[in-house]
């Protein structure tokens, strides 16, 4: 039996099928941000953060190079400021002895602006050298809103008594703060206007004779070219302006053979060559001097010259 197609009509043929939407694929970005621990709201933040700074140094580091007005400069940090880097927190470390806030406020003392790009490092870094504690400071940008401060710390050799004042002061003599009578710290004294300049030679005078040195308790300069040392038994050694070094070695070696401290004698003088352990007992005129009876041949140069 034959078939009659209707001219017109539609051909028969397969079903419609429904029209599906593709979903597409995730890229490779996007698998990999989803694995990150991060939130993607908190990854859209740092990396807004990283582009707004370097945006804004590369403006900096350009209109510096092309002769762009200053006020243009500082324009565009104040920007990136009002946007969020601005110093927020200050990170200092390697303090031992000076106080937190005094840092701090030397760092930021002429900041009159907190925009992280105003802050000028190295003139932070000019400030706190400036500063008697600090011998040497390291400054950072930690982008957007942190600024990191290293301090290496003078170490105090001494306390300079001068006109009633006491200093602490380092090896060199730079001052470092002044110090409290009432808390002295266990440390060698040094008297006398100019002494404190005198600290890296006296420091040396002291290595000359190291068994001397935990029974002195004081040292001043004398007219501005030589010691008189002051022992913890209460004598009185004056050294000669040139030798001092030798001289303190030869009254050592003198004390070790037969001692001379603790023994009545108010004081010890050095300074002539050819009289070298003068000496004054208590209740002595100021005037008279003698050499310690046990130890004439020896404070004649131990062979009897």
């Amino acid at each position: 039996m034959s078939r009659t197609i209707k001219r017109g009509a539609a051909p028969p043929g397969r079903r419609p099928t429904p029209n599906r939407r593709r979903v597409p694929k995730a890229s490779l970005g996007d698998r990999l941000l989803a694995k990150m621990p991060i939130s993607e709201d908190a990854l859209r933040k740092a990396v807004t953060w990283t582009v707004l700074g370097g945006v804004g140094v590369a403006t900096l580091f350009v209109a510096n190079l092309l002769g762009v007005p200053q006020a243009i400069g500082a324009g565009v940090a104040e920007a990136a400021g009002r946007a969020g880097l601005r110093v927020e927190q200050v990170d200092i470390t390697g303090l031992k002895r000076m106080d937190r806030e005094t840092v701090y406020a030397v760092a930021l003392e002429d900041q009159s602006s907190r925009a992280m790009l105003r802050v000028d490092l190295e003139r932070v870094r000019e400030r706190l050298l400036a500063y008697g504690w600090i011998s040497d400071a390291y400054v950072a940008r930690r982008l957007p809103d942190r600024l990191v401060i290293h301090i290496t710390e003078r170490e105090p050799a001494a306390i300079w008594q001068d006109k009633g004042q006491l200093t602490l002061i380092d090896a060199s003599g730079r001052l470092l703060a002044p110090v409290d009578s009432s808390r002295m710290p266990d440390l060698p004294l040094v008297i006398g206007p100019g002494a404190n300049q005198q600290e890296p030679g006296y420091q040396a005078l002291l290595a000359a004779a190291p068994a001397l040195r935990p029974r002195i308790r004081a040292a001043t300069w004398v007219g501005n070219r030589r010691w008189d040392l002051t022992f913890t038994t209460g004598e009185t050694l004056a050294l000669p302006q040139d030798g001092a070094p030798q001289a303190l070695i030869k009254f050592a070696q003198m004390d070790g053979a037969d001692p001379l401290l603790g023994k009545g004698w108010l004081r010890f003088d050095l300074r002539d060559p050819k009289d070298v352990c003068a000496a004054r007992r208590a209740g002595q005129a100021t005037g008279r001097r003698r050499r310690p009876q046990r130890s004439a041949r020896r404070c004649r140069g131990g062979d009897g010259q």
